[in-house]
């Protein structure tokens, strides 16, 4: 079980003296960040049995969310929750709570799930992600069985796209590296929530400069303009936008398609691995956020996109019929 001598021995040990404000004392600090990790409970969940994410995500899923209100509203990352028919909210005392699926946001990655009876536990305040500063001692927390509790950097923020046909700006990248990365949360000296858990990474500092592996955390700041929206809709307008369904990666300027989706609108068109996309719809393609970007340009999800790609050595120019993501998915309960 976490305890507060964990939280002190792993995390405000190795802040400096000159880097602690000096209006807030040890004692007080240690209570605010003991109260933030009492917030953070694992999340388990079960895909539906035919969900399409299976085949990338598995149908059992395991991770760690983040008590955000007195109603038991709890914000996870987004992929652990997908098309899930079944969401159970694990405690530091081993109890297990039901909860059922709020919302799912494609465009921001988060996943709010909410407990079916009360937790009783105290929701950890909302912080601001753009003023994290890079000399900042922050902490990681995971939750549920095995939850653990780690000091952080901030090694750089910077804006993050996904080969999955994913993009958010502001994106924060934190050292050391944690496994147990997978909705867990990132909070602020003052045990304010900061970012929720994504990704492993090997290039915190960015492409450019030597590999050094660590984390990306969604900023909570793009959560505080949607939530309402979340809460009435189940998703953000931002979500509402072309999908054609393929995974990409960037290397040295070139993007390369590495997978398409099972009957996606990219493999009813033809596109396939290997095949280098050179421009979408008339812009040259030099990046991911370029090409994400270009795809979702339209307010219409479903559109003809033009892709003029590269296969061997020959030129092709392809029409792909995009549509809305989130019709191609079961649909979580409760959404």
């Amino acid at each position: 079980m976490r305890t507060l001598i964990t939280l002190l021995l792993g995390l405000l040990l190795t802040v400096p003296l000159h880097a602690q404000d000096a209006s807030n004392s040890l004692g007080e600090r240690s209570r605010a960040l003991a109260r933030a990790s009492d917030a953070v409970v694992g999340v388990q969940a079960v895909a539906v049995e035919d969900a399409r994410s299976a085949s990338t995500l598995g149908r059992a899923r395991q991770g760690s969310g983040v008590v955000i209100s007195e109603d038991g509203l709890v914000l996870t990352i987004g992929y652990l929750i997908l098309e899930a028919e079944q969401v159970q909210l694990r405690m530091d005392d081993d109890r297990i709570v039901p909860a059922r699926v709020v919302a799912y946001d494609l465009a921001s990655g988060f996943g709010l799930v909410r407990a079916l009876v009360p937790l009783k536990l105290l929701p950890a305040p909302l912080g601001e992600s753009a003023a994290v500063r890079g000399d900042e001692s922050l902490m990681i927390t995971s939750g549920g069985d095995g939850g653990a509790i780690s000091p952080a950097r901030l090694m750089s923020r910077r804006g993050f796209s996904g080969y999955w046909e994913y993009h958010v700006d502001g994106a924060l990248f934190t050292a050391p590296a944690r496994r147990d990365h997978s909705g867990a949360g990132l909070f602020n000296e003052r045990g304010e929530l900061v970012g929720i858990g994504s990704l492993l990474v090997s290039d915190v500092m960015g492409p450019e400069a030597p590999r050094q592996p660590g984390n990306m955390f969604v900023p909570v700041d793009l959560l505080k303009p949607i939530l309402a929206e979340l809460l009435q809709r189940g998703s953000s307008r931002l979500s509402q936008r072309p999908w054609i369904g393929i995974n990409c990666v960037e290397q040295a300027g070139a993007v390369r398609v590495v997978r398409v989706s099972d009957d996606s609108p990219a493999d009813v068109a033809g596109l396939e691995a290997g095949d280098r996309i050179l421009r979408i719809d008339g812009v040259a393609v030099t990046g991911l956020e370029l090409l994400w970007k270009t795809l979702w340009a339209s307010a219409s999800p479903e559109r003809d996109v033009v892709l003029d790609i590269v296969r061997g050595d020959k030129p092709q120019t392809l029409k792909v019929r995009s549509v809305d993501r989130a019709a191609t998915l079961r649909r979580p309960q409760g959404i």
